[in-house]
């Protein structure tokens, strides 16, 4: 779309919100509430906000080095111009492993909902289940983004049903001692809070649509922002009233069995199964479980098929994506195969990779893109001091994964 087009023949605002908030919100909202059961839901709200800002401004910082190169210009472009060819290269090997760990976390999940689900109608374990999944959205995704496009419509419009419904339900049922865990009067709570920030990072993945809504509104800073801004607003809202109806369900002490047996979505619902829900609510959570888990997987390892083709020069033929498509597919379900419950441990590495190109990066190419445009059109509000925010959100994100990982940090379990 060219720069000089008349302001009201561009796509609305609701359009680019409706975008960056589908991007975001997916199968990862699972684990919030797992994953945030020790800080419990007070601990939890003030994590998400805090995570949101953070995120938020990344991306306009993204978005400010972004506006000073031509529309449609991709972070390869941006990085290596602006940081050089060696965080070029860190850069793309993250994206790369974020897509490749949360391609494998979406077979994961997809075994344990499936066979959560229709055990009790056929014999199918988590393995088989993951497998048969991870085929189907295979082929769907090589058969043409296209495809991809018109099913991932159809399921968000089923997963804004579901969702509407269920929740709508489960607010009637929540319970305040519940929610707010009256009836542990020794419960500790911020100790577990550094573990669970990456997971809450992950769940606001949108940065890699920047570039395309810069082209898509003809390089309007200001629509843009109002995209992000609505789009991950959406978002925060979504995950809250989330962790509202399941933390006010489900109570504190449960999610230790949810965590023992692999953390995974199947797990979860079976701890509704044992509460409160009622059987219509628990037929809508699972038709939104899969829904969700399909649409997400589906964006995803489109974008990873389409980060391979370009990477090793595949064509767009059926020969072409064939190859695309099984570089992008095997090794994930192999390792779903061989680690069948890996979905909590895949979603936190993926927060972690994600730091470096969805939060230190962004942050980094503010700063080098001041030097080098003074005259830019659009700056992400703050100043110097608000990328040094930025930064630091990350380290903290890092560094938490990374004790994490060696288990020095206290978990709730």
């Amino acid at each position: 779309m060219s720069q000089d087009m008349p302001l009201h023949k561009r796509p609305s605002v609701f359009g680019g919100a409706m975008i960056i908030s589908g991007t975001a919100v997916g199968a990862g909202m699972f684990s919030i509430p797992i994953v945030t059961s020790g800080v419990w839901f007070s601990g939890s709200t003030l994590m998400l906000i805090y995570t949101w800002f953070c995120m938020f401004f990344s991306g306009l910082m993204l978005l400010e080095a972004n506006l000073n190169y031509p529309a449609g210009s991709s972070f390869h472009t941006m990085v290596k111009d602006l940081l050089g060819s060696i965080w070029n290269s860190i850069n793309g090997l993250s994206v790369a492993f974020v897509l490749y760990i949360l391609t494998y976390a979406y077979i994961s999940a997809g075994g344990s909902i499936i066979s959560h689900t229709l055990s009790s109608v056929f014999a199918i374990n988590q393995t088989m289940a993951g497998l048969c999944f991870a085929v189907l959205v295979a082929f769907i995704v090589w058969l043409s983004t296209k495809a991809v496009d018109r099913i991932n419509t159809i399921l968000i419009g089923g997963m804004v049903i579901t969702f509407v419904f269920s929740v709508s339900d489960m607010f009637t049922q929540v319970s305040t001692v519940v929610l707010f865990n009256t009836a542990e009067s020794d419960a500790q709570y911020l100790p577990y809070a550094l573990a669970a920030l990456p997971y809450l990072l992950a769940s606001f993945g949108y940065h890699g649509n920047i570039p395309g809504l810069v082209k898509y509104y003809g390089k309007d800073a200001k629509s843009v922002v109002q995209s992000l801004l609505y789009g991950t607003l959406i978002a925060l809202v979504i995950y809250l009233l989330w962790q509202f109806v399941i933390q006010g369900n489900v109570p504190r002490p449960a999610f230790k069995q949810v965590i023992e047996e692999g953390g995974n979505i199947g797990n979860l619902l079976a701890q509704l199964d044992n509460g409160t829900v009622t059987s219509t609510v628990k037929q809508l959570l699972n038709a939104f479980s899969y829904m969700a888990l399909a649409s997400s997987f589906l964006g995803v390892s489109l974008g990873l098929l389409d980060y391979i083709a370009d990477f090793f020069k595949f064509e767009d033929s059926a020969a072409g994506r064939t190859k695309s498509a099984l570089v992008t597919f095997v090794p994930p379900t192999i390792c779903a195969l061989i680690f069948p419950n890996g979905f909590l441990y895949a979603i936190g590495f993926a927060g972690l990779a994600a730091t470096i190109w969805a939060v230190i990066v962004p942050a980094m190419l503010a700063r080098a893109s001041r030097v080098q445009f003074p005259q830019a059109s659009y700056r992400a509000p703050g100043g110097r001091l608000m990328i040094y925010f930025v930064i630091l959100f990350g380290l903290i994100n890092i560094v938490a994964h990374v004790l994490s990982t060696l288990n020095l940090l206290p978990v709730y379990q």
